[in-house]
Order: C-alpha cells, then structure tokens, then sequence
C-alpha cells in the first residue's frame, strides 16, 4: 500500500481562513488598498507571447539586488516567502537534525521543517514577547541546522535587534540562520548588508505586504553566493510566474507609492493604538502593519462581532503564549475609521456581558 513519510503524516495542516470576500480585510497583514496603478499598467499591456514563454527570472533578480543593494548571485526569486523557506529546508535538514522557531511565530517554518523529518524546538518568547535571545543560544547544540526568526515577528510585531540576530549566527556556524523581514518596509531596519560577512545568513522578503502583490506569490531569499547556488539546484528554474515578474518589476518602479502607503499605515497604527489604550484593551507595541489584541476569554465573540459589523480580523487565541489574542492588521485612514466605530461598539457589548459598566 503507498504511504507517505510518517513526518508527513503527523503535520498539522495548515488552514487559511475563508469566506473573506464580504468585509473590511483586516486579518491576513495585506496590503488592504491595493498595488501601485502602474503595476495595473503594466499587467494592462500583457500580451498573449508573454504567457506563451517560460518565464526568465534572471533579469528580475538583478533589479532585486539592485535595489537590495547585493550582488544577483546572492538574489533568489522564490513563489512568496513560503516557498523561500521550503527550499532552505530542503537544502540544509536531514531527518532527525534540530530547527529552532521562537514562538509564537509565522507556523510554516515548523510545518515545513517538520516535514523533512527533522525536531523542531520551539523557543517561548519571553512574558511580554520580547526576543528570548539567551533562551535561543542556549538551546543551541551540533544537532542545530536551522534557525528561523521573523524580525518584525508574526503574530507580536516584535523584533530582534541585528546585534542579537548576528550573536546568533555567529554561536550557530553549521546552522542556516533565516531572518525573515517580510514586515521591513514598516520597521525599516535590515541586515541585509551582514550577509557579505556572515556564512550562514539568509534573508527572506516578500512583496506581498508593503507592494499589495499578494495574489502574485512573489518573494525573495537573499544569503552568501556560495551557498544560493546550492539552493538555485533545487528551486524550480520557472517558479515564479510571468506575470509575477512583469508586476514585480513595475512595483518596484514606484517607490513613492510603497512610501506613502507606508507612512499612512505607520500614522493609523499609532492612532488605532492611541484609541486601545483610550478604551482600555490591552495590546503590544509593534513594529510591522498590525496590533495583537488581549481581548481575553470572550475572543471568539469579538472576532465574530466585529464580522457581523463588516470587519475582519485574525483571532489568534491558538498560538503559543496568545491565548485570548486577536490580531488586527492596519488599514488606510478610511477603513479605520470603520474599524473604530465598529470595536467601540464591540467592546462596549463584551463589558456589559462581562458585568461590567461601559
């Protein structure tokens, strides 16, 4: 009887939210208004020879690490960052090999560690879910491979300072240590110029976000040259798509576009922040487009209040150390507004079932 390795079999699946078409979309830390009209442009112009053709990566890799400010040798278009992280997976773990995740944390790098049979150890982020630095360098051993760490971190919108991410690096030499930066554009810190002088460093960053190319599956995962070449022998010569590459390259043509998207999400995440202390539900500071939540025992009823309101948002209740957390991703101006209303009237409800005067 065909089987599939027992690693598989025991993976815990991961399952998106769906029926997401009817309300304010501020669960999945998209780009909630959209791509720069010159990508729609350019996808306007498409022909039907561009669909025809297997795609060329190449030529987008170098504008990538142009604009990174790399070499194209150490530049990897890869379909989204998931993708970026299966491939580094594959390239350094063998059944048995050890993986260290912070948690909580972005569930696919435990979900595709753990299908290449190797132990994932999980590392608890400290009581405030502050970077437990000490803890991860102590878990350290020989056994060690992997090492993935989201900086701005997903679900908490904390990060790890690129001191720390280095002293990590360097007490891991035969570990591939992945930063992921998919949130950078809204913390603006990189260390990315380290990977000229740091063997096992890699850094994934994703256009999903920031450039409201989600639908696209389009990322990039950036380390030494030595090392790319071996990950180039395991990545699908035609794994992003032409229209991907068409879009990338006119998105990144519109600097200004991501940069007052940016400044508007960084100004309504500070104003949704002054209006949950105002009414008193406690959250996180964060650094990346979205706030987690402690809403406490009734979080499900306020996910679901707040749906029937047209507003979506991620309950977040099942990740390590989050119990009772909701996250909310930060929406333009507008759908704020929205938002506000919507949570004073959430939350004025969940007082009075709690027995409490609003």
């Amino acid at each position: 009887m065909l089987r599939v390795r027992p690693s598989v079999q025991t993976l815990q699946e991961y399952h998106p939210p769906l029926a997401r078409r009817n309300g304010v979309r501020l669960d999945f830390n998209e780009n909630t208004v959209g791509c720069s009209p010159r990508v729609l442009q350019a996808l306007a112009q498409i022909t039907a020879d561009n669909l025809a053709r297997y795609p060329e990566r190449q030529p987008a890799e170098a504008v990538i690490a142009e604009h990174l400010g790399l070499a194209p040798e150490q530049v990897l278009l890869t379909n989204g960052v998931d993708e970026a992280i299966h491939l580094l997976c594959e390239a350094y773990l063998e059944p048995y090999d050890e993986v260290l995740v912070v948690a909580p944390t972005f569930s696919m790098y435990e979900i595709y560690a753990a299908a290449t049979g190797a132990r994932v150890l999980r590392v608890q982020a400290e009581a405030d879910f502050t970077f437990p630095l000490h803890k991860i360098i102590r878990r350290i051993t020989p056994a060690t491979r992997v090492i993935a760490i989201a900086s701005p971190n997903n679900p908490t919108g904390t990060v790890a300072s690129g001191e720390q991410l280095l002293q990590i690096a360097s007490a891991a030499p035969n570990a591939a240590v992945l930063v992921d930066e998919a949130y950078y554009e809204f913390h603006s810190e990189t260390i990315v110029p380290e990977i000229a002088t740091t063997a096992n460093l890699f850094i994934a960053r994703t256009f999903s976000k920031a450039y409201g190319l989600a639908g696209l599956r389009i990322g990039a995962l950036c380390g030494p040259a030595t090392q790319m070449r071996s990950l180039r022998r395991i990545a699908s010569p035609y794994n992003v798509n032409a229209v991907a590459l068409i879009a990338l390259r006119a998105a990144l043509e519109d600097q200004e576009y991501v940069a007052a998207y940016v400044s508007e999400i960084l100004e309504q995440r500070e104003r949704l922040a002054s209006q949950l202390a105002e009414l008193g539900i406690p959250y996180w500071p964060s650094q990346a487009n979205f706030l987690l939540l402690k809403i406490g025992p009734l979080h499900r009823e306020f996910v679901s209040a707040l749906r029937q309101r047209g507003i979506l948002v991620r309950d977040r209740s099942a990740d390590p150390g989050c119990d009772g957390c909701v996250r909310i991703t930060i929406g333009s101006k507008t759908q704020m507004n929205g938002l506000i209303i919507a949570l004073k009237e959430t939350w004025g409800e969940l007082k009075l079932r709690r027995g409490v005067t609003a």
